[in-house]
């Protein structure tokens, strides 16, 4: 589970081989989430306002990093 980036309280990580649809990971002290790359909604769990919050700003500005990188580790033969 490669770390994309350490926030102050949080970090944003993408497993591999993980399901669908693609997304990301926020785990912190107060976070544990998965984010759609999509749509930055939160698909399942809860995060502190504050790390969410850091998450989406860095996430919007960072969205084509993280479709390459679910794109690298979630690689589905056709």
């Amino acid at each position: 589970m490669p770390t994309i980036k350490e926030l102050s309280n949080a970090k944003v990580q993408i497993f591999a081989d993980d399901q669908l649809p693609p997304h990301f990971h926020l785990f912190g002290p107060n976070s544990n989430c998965q984010i759609s790359i999509e749509t930055l909604e939160i698909l399942r769990g809860e995060a502190r306002r504050r790390d969410l919050n850091e998450a989406m700003a860095w996430a919007e500005e960072n969205r084509d990093l993280l479709w390459s990188k679910w794109s690298e580790l979630n690689e589905r033969d056709a």
